[in-house]
């Protein structure tokens, strides 16, 4: 099996139980997507509140920590569907742990719910889809649930 993720640590412990899951829902983002077959990868952080808030102030200028932030290296429509000989990243994801736990709580799932969303949130965001505008939100949570129901 290929590995679609490289999984990074800023500021947070290494978790395997993390890597595990987050390799199991790369991959379905990426069999769904029918990406697959290609030599594309996703690079993942996880991080603390520090860390994704300065990020976030970097990038967003917005000073404070969020949950998820994604950074797609393709449009759209440039996204290669095919095999190239050579790996190339789809985007980096940054994940805050801390604020996982949090919103796992809030929202009365278990934290592997919780963060299977933040992956599969952060993958369509690198796919080229938004939830600004209503349609595109509903587009965008479709894709999502798709994912997380058949974990």
């Amino acid at each position: 099996m290929k590995q679609l993720t490289d999984i990074n640590y800023e500021k947070t412990e290494k978790n395997e139980e993390y890597e595990v899951l987050i390799q199991e829902i790369t991959e379905k983002c990426f069999k769904e997507e029918k990406l697959d077959k290609t030599d594309l990868y996703l690079s993942i952080t996880l991080s603390n509140e520090e860390f994704i808030q300065t990020i976030n102030k970097q990038t967003r200028n917005i000073d404070k920590p969020t949950d998820v932030l994604s950074f797609p290296m393709f449009e759209k429509d440039e996204i290669p569907k095919q095999k190239t000989g050579i790996p190339d990243v789809l985007g980096d994801i940054i994940i805050c742990i801390p604020i996982v736990k949090k919103q796992a709580i809030e929202y009365g799932h278990s934290f592997e719910r919780e963060l299977s969303y933040m992956i599969v949130h952060g993958f369509y965001h690198l796919m080229g889809y938004d939830h600004i505008e209503e349609n595109d939100k509903q587009q965008m949570r479709a894709k999502e649930e798709k994912i997380l129901s058949n974990k």
